[in-house]
């Protein structure tokens, strides 16, 4: 037997704290009368309850007929509990109402908008009112029999779906709620996760364009290079290298490494890359260089135990010359035609970039030749285990793994991805670290 909506008279009562006034005795079982707001907020920022299935569903019903005609019936959720219902004569009363416990509101499209005049202004304005109050709800639209194509409009809108006044019945009704309830939880979390595939894509583009594009036209030396950050789904960690000539005909490259590998040192490596390229353009090298990233170091990073480690080369106009600063950093690996690979020296390099102020950087005299490969690698590449023990490659052992793949006639690209494809292997997965390296080739 369908029972009168249950009108609320102690709004006042409500307001001031105290017992909320007793329902009919006459009324239905489940249907309540108007609750105190409780720990949840009362406006549009509550969220209704998550899960439909484990708690009692609760519908608010936003509806005056002054004439009483409108009547909602007992009505069951899927697990058999009774429905609960609020009742509220207006948008004020709804918001009082409007508690994280609410699930689904059904409001009558016949509400007149406070403040509008029903004849000039728009008849769904009361609808997007309530879904202004209440976005993250449920909404039901109840309309005058027959009237489908404002029931459609009020869809377009945004409610869930719409019923008419006279068609009301338990089961007509519960399933509504329980398909509105369910059907905005779903867009809710369609949502979410466009959203999030939106950022990922914008974090995408901008890590992309955070990477360096090498500044070598007019230099006869070819370049390549490969990234891999440490973090999970990222582009960009805290390695970073560029290459740039300068008006002079020379080739300045450098690789760092920031200490740690998250996002705030994945942006302190752009910024000390930036940094560098402007200061490389400016004409500043070796020591003068390094003394002033330093600076750059110091103001920009979040405490005093961030540093980051610096290799830089620059590459005299004839190729076959160059001058080495190394600031805590792995020294390169040169290898010429008819002798082993090595390492360049190592023996005077200065302390890695953030952790001595007044430090200095030796800039050291490089004989290169006529034909060579120099590459420049973060530590990544190296510290990656061998097999299941506590064994790491090492530079040794990386020396003899390029030598090896050198032998089998690799170069530029195809070198460098087997390097980093033949590390992750030898680690047993891959590496935790963030991996750079950077390859120039000039042929004599």
């Amino acid at each position: 037997m369908p029972a009168p909506i249950p009108r609320q008279r102690a709004i006042p009562a409500v307001e001031s704290g105290q017992a909320p006034a007793a329902f009919s005795p006459g009324g239905p079982p489940g249907v309540e009368p108007g609750e105190p707001a409780g720990s949840g907020s009362a406006t549009g920022a509550a969220a209704p309850a998550d899960s439909a299935a484990t708690t009692h569903l609760t519908l608010l019903v936003i509806e005056d007929d002054p004439a009483g005609s409108l009547s909602v019936p007992e009505m069951l959720d899927a697990t058999g509990k009774p429905i609960r219902i609020r009742s509220a004569r207006n948008l004020t009363e709804a918001e009082r109402l409007l508690t994280d416990d609410v699930h689904c509101i059904l409001l009558d499209l016949a509400l007149p908008a406070p403040g509008r005049s029903p004849e000039t202004d728009d008849e769904l304005a009361t609808l997007k009112d309530v879904l202004r109050l209440a976005p993250r709800h449920a909404v039901l639209a109840l309309t005058a029999s027959g009237d489908a194509e404002r029931g459609t409009e009020a869809v377009r809108v945004g409610a869930q779906d719409y019923l008419f006044r006279d068609e009301l019945d338990a089961r007509l009704l519960s399933r509504a709620i329980r398909y509105a309830v369910e059907r905005k939880r779903s867009d809710r979390a369609e949502r979410r996760l466009t959203e999030s595939r939106l950022r990922a894509q914008e974090n995408a583009r901008l890590e992309r364009g955070l990477l360096p594009t090498p500044l070598l036209e007019g230099s006869p030396l070819r370049f390549a290079a490969r990234y891999r950050p440490g973090r999970s789904r990222a582009l960009l960690g805290g390695d970073f290298y560029d290459t740039v000539r300068t008006s002079d005909g020379t080739v300045h490259a450098m690789i760092g490494d920031v200490c740690g590998h998250g996002p705030d040192e994945a942006a302190l490596g752009v910024e000390l890359r930036i940094a560098w390229r402007a200061l490389t353009f400016a004409g500043l090298c070796g020591d003068e260089l390094l003394s002033t990233l330093q600076q750059v170091l110091e103001h920009e990073r979040d405490n005093d135990e961030i540093f980051a480690t610096l290799c830089t080369v620059d590459i005299s106009p004839d190729g076959r010359r160059a001058g080495l600063c190394l600031a805590g950093h792995p020294s390169p690996l040169i290898a010429r035609p008819g002798r082993p690979a090595q390492l360049l020296p190592y023996e005077n390099g200065g302390p890695a970039l953030g952790l001595l102020p007044g430090a200095r950087w030796p800039r050291q005299q490089v004989e290169l030749g006529g034909a060579w490969s120099l590459m420049l690698y973060t530590d990544g590449l190296i510290e990656g285990r061998i097999g299941q023990g506590n064994q790491r490659l090492g530079q040794d052992g990386m020396v003899d793994m390029v030598r090896r793949q050198l032998a089998q006639g690799l170069e530029g690209e195809e070198l460098l991805r087997a390097a980093v494809n033949e590390v992750r292997e030898l680690n047993g997965g891959e590496l935790t670290d963030d991996v750079a390296v950077l390859l120039l080739d000039r042929k004599q």
